[in-house]
């Protein structure tokens, strides 16, 4: 299994990239936003990655984050949606959108991805419902993907793109904070991606004070 590549960007496609690793060259497919996050061609560049293997076709699928090939993983493991509309959800609402999408319960949001229509988007809410919180709380950054590779290659990549924090984000500690004082994983991730919703640049202790709020009894 190929979990990650790090080397030079030989060229650049609609929908993939061919990365140069040694010599050898990788076609790695991503998203809209994923390509737009790269670096420009002849530069270095780190993904994590996802091998699909069929029959008739061996394809590697690249990700900024482990967040993110979580949920591609996840995405493709409900009936009726495959790699490319995978792609097309996350490249339509990011994977901190896919995160808030399914904890709210917003199908509207996911059928907002080309090629996805209602039905396929309410399934999807369905289905990964209960796994939102688990993902909310994982953290891995493109700056992780590029340990243990040649030096060159590294400080080329630091150079060609603002290495991303390796913090948690604010959503997974507000999210980690409500479930140690005894909220349901689920309830939690919902109230937690409505308030990140609501501010989108709030720090933890405000997405907690907010999320509390939203979880309080009413009436």
């Amino acid at each position: 299994m190929i979990g990650k590549i790090t080397g030079r960007i030989e060229y650049r496609a609609a929908d993939h990239v061919l990365i140069d690793v040694r010599g050898v060259g990788y076609l790695v497919y991503c998203s809209d936003r994923t390509l737009a996050g790269l670096p420009g061609t002849g530069e270095a560049a780190a993904l994590y990655t996802d091998l699909l293997v069929r029959e008739d076709v061996l394809q590697l699928f690249g990700f900024q984050t482990l967040v993110e090939k979580e949920w591609h993983r996840l995405l493709t493991s409900v009936q009726g949606i495959g790699a490319k509309a995978s792609l097309a959800i996350l490249g339509a609402l990011g994977p901190d959108g896919v995160s808030r999408a399914i904890a709210l319960g917003d199908w509207n949001a996911v059928k907002a991805a080309k090629g996805v229509g209602p039905k396929i988007a309410q399934r999807v809410v369905l289905d990964l419902k209960d796994k939102a919180p688990g993902v909310m709380a994982m953290s891995g950054t493109l700056a992780d993907a590029q340990g243990g590779v040649e030096a060159e290659v590294i400080e080329q990549s630091t150079r060609a793109k603002k290495a991303t924090p390796s913090n948690p984000s604010a959503q997974a500690e507000a999210l980690s904070a409500l479930a140690n004082l005894g909220y349901a994983p689920g309830d939690a991730a919902g109230a937690v991606a409505e308030a990140a919703g609501n501010m989108p640049d709030a720090q933890t202790p405000d997405l907690i004070r907010a999320a509390l709020k939203l979880l309080a009894p009413k009436g």
